[in-house]
């Protein structure tokens, strides 16, 4: 059965080769609503479609990093249980934490991709040979998204990036032919 999926020939083109992916977590991974228990505590909404791409991702070669301004025990909790290791919490300033784990992975700008959707996301989106945004981000990341989501941050925008990136990188195809047996 072949695919459905459907990318422009030009983004394709652009997100080739890519090896790592740059994720932000409210607005991208979650739909940036924060909500609180009595106690406290922050509560996170995450998609499962987001969750099997960034599975799909890590199979397909290509290494997910999160790099988030907050630090919650239900974001670590759902990032160990989807096997992500490159982690960065309390980050207000991205782009270093970006170029650690670049340095760490011995890759470059010209391998990484990156899905923000607010300013803190900026300057890893501009460094990044390919950068994208969730259809409800601030205008100032869709403004320099290489590709900007038909979905919503929380809401699949995270797993149509990855599908991109597995498209772009010839990797979908084999992918889904495994689930279709």
């Amino acid at each position: 059965m072949k695919p459905t999926l459907n990318f422009p020939a030009e983004v394709l083109l652009k997100a080739q080769g890519i090896r790592v992916a740059f994720f932000d977590v409210d607005g991208v991974l979650t739909d940036g609503g924060l909500y609180f228990t009595a106690e406290g505590e922050t509560l996170k909404r995450f998609n499962t479609l987001d969750g099997h791409g960034l599975k799909l991702l890590q199979r397909a070669g290509i290494t997910p990093v999160v790099i988030t301004g907050r630090d919650a025990k239900p974001l670590r909790v759902r990032l160990q249980a989807l096997g992500i290791v490159h982690t960065h919490f309390g980050t207000e300033d991205k782009r270093p934490a970006a170029e650690q784990s670049l340095q760490e992975l011995g890759l470059s700008w010209a391998q990484a991709a990156v899905i923000g959707d607010d300013w803190p996301d900026l300057p890893v989106m501009r460094r990044c040979a390919f950068a994208c945004a969730p259809l409800n981000a601030h205008e100032e990341a869709k403004a320099v998204a290489h590709y900007v989501t038909h979905s919503r941050g929380g809401d699949g925008a995270a797993r149509e990036f990855c599908d991109l990136l597995m498209v772009a990188g010839g990797r979908y195809a084999d992918l889904l032919a495994e689930w279709q047996q």
